[in-house]
């Protein structure tokens, strides 16, 4: 053998025994370092005036990494809710046809309902004692002649009074209960908050049902402590509000570095990160839906958790580089109009090109009278949700939240529906959907970085049109091998990383589900 030929080999030889040493330090370390993870809790219970009590992290944590699984305190239907079933909380009908529980007359889905006698989690005997025996109270105005308004009054005390159940039946979790922060002296000075459960709770359960066992302060801290630190949780159209023993003691942030799913059998609540955490980071998540602007952000928080956040995206007149606040100058129609002071919910909003002002009151006014536009739409009306787009297209910025909210709605339903499934879809259809996925992923990315579920689907949604799109392409000739090739490249990365952070979400979960198909598609794709 030359003996060129034979050093080369042997610097080769070489190199690659380098590499697998090197190698195996590094799987050594990740070995030693989750060892030392598992010795270590993940968080810790901190204390400040601006959190009062709050998590933190103990330790550097990766994104993925569980946090907190835990069983519901206490459950029951949201607050505004349509008639549900009290048993699982799918939604009923209230006709002479739906079944009805034999005891008190309440809706329910069906005499096997899972939810039926299961303690906390559902209807039991001693709630259906109390509505039984109150049956021209209640169940009576569950009829297709109570108003939406006397419902949803209905439906708001179902959690109160189980809570109040467990003094009884229950002690020490209704003592767990009890010590979660309610905010009674500042929900006090609010008159309307006061009020409304004043009239709508207190007296109702005390006065006209007669339930003066629950005192009056009692009812009040309640309705606190569910207004401060539950959790609204749902899958498969089923929609509750839940208490959980320790996952209330999040912080919030309106760019959380958590995520957080429950299990749609036991309601169990499972709590991720979402990207890497820093050693003593505070653990956060988001009060409020992230494709908010940040003025109705911080009211919806302010009103139901009674502070104004202050957090980096709501100081941030351009919200982390998202700008899905913006609105077109109406004036000069070159500039954005963005709020001059974000944190101050009264300020005037101002044009970055011109002098054009719009007053907060104005502002509101107009986002409001968009958003009944948008919620009058079905979200499957695809003629209906472009026409929208193109109807406010010269009045707001292309990632306003309110445009991002129709686009999400067509990302999910171009291709997917009947008569616009993909097979059926022309290439400018499908060249559609495309860009709105990227447009709405690239706000995303921005808000809600790392394994989030929103990313995960929208990821999903994504890889269909780029992948047809290119197929196209090589069939007609208008796309080179090289392009095709990046194009395919890009469907893998969409499905690998869609993959990862569906199949997080519970079994069983719409979510996880689509988790298994693009993992499914990776194997057909030969990846």
């Amino acid at each position: 053998m030359p003996a060129k030929k034979h050093r080369r080999q042997h610097k080769q030889h070489a190199q690659a025994q380098a590499q697998a040493q090197a190698k195996a330090r590094v799987q050594a370390k990740e070995t030693e370092l989750e060892s030392e993870q598992d010795l270590a809790p993940a968080f810790r219970v901190a204390h400040s005036e601006l959190f009062g009590r709050y998590l933190v992290a103990n330790r550097q944590l990766a994104a993925g990494e569980l946090l907190i699984t835990e069983q519901p305190l206490a459950i029951g239907p949201c607050v505004s809710c349509e008639p549900v079933c009290l048993g699982c909380y799918r939604p009923v009908q209230l006709t002479a046809q739906q079944y009805r529980c034999a005891g008190c007359g309440w809706p329910l889905c069906g005499a096997s309902c899972r939810g039926m006698q299961q303690r906390r989690l559902g209807h039991t005997e001693e709630e259906c004692e109390i509505y039984g025996q109150r049956r021209g109270l209640a169940a009576e105005l569950l009829t297709t002649h109570a108003t939406p308004d006397q419902v949803r009054d209905l439906y708001e005390l179902v959690l109160i009074v189980r809570i109040a159940l467990l003094r009884h039946l229950t002690p020490d979790l209704y003592a767990q209960i009890r010590r979660m922060e309610s905010h009674t002296a500042a929900r006090r000075e609010n008159a309307t908050l006061w009020q409304h459960y004043e009239q709508k709770v207190v007296r109702r359960l005390r006065d006209d049902w007669q339930l003066q066992q629950l005192e009056a302060a009692e009812l009040h801290e309640i309705c606190g402590i569910l207004d401060v630190n539950c959790f609204e949780i749902g899958q498969h159209g089923a929609k509750a509000r839940t208490l959980y023993p320790s996952a209330f003691l999040l912080a919030h942030d309106c760019s959380p570095n958590t995520a957080h799913t429950d299990d749609p059998l036991s309601y169990a609540i499972l709590l991720r990160t979402s990207r890497a955490v820093r050693e003593q980071e505070t653990l956060t998540l988001s009060y409020a839906y992230t494709l908010q602007g940040t003025l109705k952000r911080r009211s919806f928080i302010q009103g139901g958790k009674l502070f104004w956040c202050r957090c980096r995206r709501c100081a941030d007149p351009r919200e982390l580089g998202s700008d899905c606040s913006a609105l077109v100058c109406r004036s000069c129609q070159l500039g954005s109009i963005r709020a001059i002071d974000p944190l101050d919910q009264s300020a005037d909003w101002a044009c970055d090109r011109c002098a054009h002002r719009l007053s907060a009151v104005q502002l509101e006014r107009l986002l409001d009278r968009i958003n009944d536009d948008l919620e009058s739409i079905d979200v499957h009306d695809i003629p209906a949700l472009e026409n929208f787009l193109a109807r406010y297209r010269e009045v707001l910025r292309p990632n306003h939240y309110l445009l991002l909210s129709a686009k999400y709605s067509l990302c999910q339903t171009y291709g997917r529906i009947e008569g616009y499934l993909l097979p059926e879809l022309s290439p400018q259809d499908i060249a559609r959907k495309e860009r709105y996925c990227r447009e709405f992923l690239a706000v995303i990315d921005l808000l809600e970085p790392g394994l989030t579920r929103l990313r995960g689907v929208i990821m999903y949604e994504l890889h269909a049109p780029i992948m047809v799109l290119a197929q196209l392409g090589m069939q007609t000739g208008q796309m080179s091998r090289q392009e095709f090739q990046k194009r395919i490249n890009e469907v893998v990365k969409l499905l690998t990383e869609s993959a990862h952070i569906l199949q997080l979400e519970p079994a069983g979960s719409s979510e996880h589900e689509m988790g298994r198909a693009a993992a499914d598609a990776l194997i057909k794709m030969g990846c």
